[in-house]
């Protein structure tokens, strides 16, 4: 069996759900939010009917309580906005077309080759230093830096822009 609200309590929503929901629709500018409040503070109305229904205007109370809602939420709404602008995504420039084809190109190299242009030419390692970390002799990876700078040039088609300099350690 379901209880149903006492009837003065229906009276008290059917004389003031209405505009109350006009008033909130009017400050919040969403016509279900403003409905959804207003049936929530008549909800909290009801639990506390014996104390309400004493006050010398509960539907002033019934109004204080839906305005404190609607601010609450508009105060929850422009926290969360304020968030979220700090969160947008940062759009950043796709890959310049030529660093694609020099990533291309190094992907063609063979391992040892590409690891050596590498650690060369952007980790600014000198040709002694590859030796140690590869364990290898000096030779070896100018021979390495050699073969892989003449296969890039004939990937990139001897594009000066695009062809790793040589670079001297000091």
């Amino acid at each position: 069996m379901v209880d149903h609200p006492p009837e003065e309590f229906a009276d008290l929503y059917r004389g003031h759900f209405h505009r109350l929901a006009v008033q909130l629709y009017a400050y919040l500018g969403d016509h279900a939010e403003a409905q959804d409040l207003v049936q929530e503070a008549f909800c909290r109305a009801l639990e506390r009917w014996p104390a309400v229904r004493g006050y010398d205007d509960p539907p002033a109370w019934v109004r204080r309580v839906a305005w404190n809602l609607a601010t609450s939420r508009m105060r929850r709404v422009q926290v969360a906005l304020r968030h979220l602008a700090g969160q947008r995504e940062q759009h950043a420039a796709g890959p310049e077309p030529d660093h694609v084809d020099l990533v291309r190109a190094l992907a063609a190299l063979p391992a040892r080759q590409r690891r050596a242009v590498v650690l060369h030419y952007l980790g600014a390692l000198t040709t002694a230093e590859i030796a140690a970390q590869e364990e290898v002799a000096e030779g070896t990876v100018r021979s390495w830096l050699s073969r892989g700078r003449t296969a890039l040039a004939a990937r990139l088609d001897d594009d000066p822009i695009l062809v790793l300099p040589e670079v001297h350690h000091g």
